[in-house]
């Protein structure tokens, strides 16, 4: 066999040793794949089920008013806008915004000097007027005068009281004084500001211990509110506090249908200020039975409301299941359930988030209980 012949052959042996090296390789190796895939899946079946821990509550029933939710307004029982009756310079200026004064207090004084000077020259022809019309009086006794010219005198009298009396009331206007205790608003009045007649000075809140809510309800709404009702305020602050209904407006507004309720509210130190806007709740229907939840129990989806009912299985295990529910308004630290729930059933609340179709929970202990 020539040489060319016998490296030949070696090569083709070579070749046939090299993949019978690859394929034992891969042999090997996929034995071991298998052997870890049996050993993991043998572990895995050894593994216990998964639980989750989440805190447990009942529903419960309770009785519930149904209720409408308006926003309010708070106003003053008494409340104006300070103006001048008369044009004037200013010579006092009392206004302090944000001071409470009494009922009487003088908040701005217009110059007044020269009313005053004709009111000194008024009262002087009157009291000569009034000591003509006494000495006519005497001569007619005498008979030295005639009746009509007592009449005229007297005339002359009363004309010069009452231009007297109409000067005096001018110069009253001229002093602008608190018309019941109140807290003042901005202003910005000055002495030697000249003002015409009609210049908005200020505003006057009345200091008072309570305070109005107004609000508009719908129109089927206001046909059942009763006077003396109970009402639901809720300031922007957190406060929950009761008004009574004292007044509903007898006429609806054609355009939205809706009627103006107005409410008292006692403890105006402790409430909103006037002006606030506020949330008014109140009670519309008659009372019944709801069933309400833990508002952790309620979960949010973009599919609607869903609550994770809890029930055990045939071993006895509790497993979460989920179930669309219909929410209603919340109470608090509770919200009722229109639809999907039970009295008596038990849910999922605290760590619900983490929950998902049959799933195996159990109940966290309460707080008191983890810390003993």
């Amino acid at each position: 066999m020539s040489s060319k012949s016998v490296s030949t052959l070696r090569r083709g042996v070579a070749g046939f040793v090299l993949v019978g090296v690859v394929l034992g390789t891969g042999a090997v190796l996929a034995g071991w794949k298998q052997g870890a895939n049996r050993d993991a899946a043998a572990a895995a079946a050894n593994q216990p089920e998964p639980v989750e821990r989440v805190a447990l509550a009942n529903a419960q029933a309770t009785e519930h008013h149904a209720t409408t939710t308006a926003i309010g307004t708070v106003l003053a029982l008494r409340s104006i806008t300070l103006k001048n009756e008369v044009a004037g310079s200013v010579a006092r200026a009392s206004l302090k915004s944000g001071e409470i004064v009494e009922a009487g207090t003088v908040l701005v004084a217009l110059d007044t000097s020269v009313e005053l000077a004709e009111l000194r020259a008024l009262e002087a022809q009157a009291r000569l007027a009034e000591t003509m019309a006494q000495r006519r009086v005497e001569l007619l006794k005498a008979g030295a005068t005639t009746q009509d010219e007592v009449d005229q005198v007297s005339a002359q009298r009363d004309v010069a009281h009452a231009q007297s009396a109409r000067l005096r009331a001018l110069i009253a206007k001229k002093t602008l004084r608190a018309p019941f205790r109140a807290r003042v608003g901005l202003a910005d009045v000055h002495p030697g500001q000249y003002l015409n007649v009609g210049v908005e000075l200020t505003t006057l809140q009345g200091v008072a211990d309570a305070v109005h809510v107004d609000f508009s309800v719908a129109q089927s709404v206001a046909a059942g509110i009763q006077l003396g009702s109970s009402v639901e305020v809720r300031t922007s602050q957190g406060q929950t506090l009761t008004a009574k209904v004292v007044a509903v407006d007898a006429r609806v507004d054609p355009t939205t249908r809706s009627a103006l309720v107005r409410a008292r509210l006692e403890g105006a130190d402790r409430g909103p200020a006037p002006g606030a806007s506020v949330r008014v709740l109140l009670s519309v229907g008659e009372s019944g039975k709801a069933v309400v939840i833990p508002v952790s129990a309620l979960r949010k989806g973009p599919e609607g409301d869903h609550v994770w009912v809890v029930t055990p299985d045939a071993s006895g295990a509790l497993r979460a299941h989920e179930r669309k529910v219909e929410s209603g308004p919340a109470l608090g630290e509770t919200v009722i359930v229109l639809s999907g729930v039970q009295e008596g059933e038990q849910l999922a609340a605290s760590g619900s988030f983490k929950l998902r179709e049959g799933v195996k929970v159990q109940a966290e202990p309460a707080p008191a209980d983890r810390a003993k």
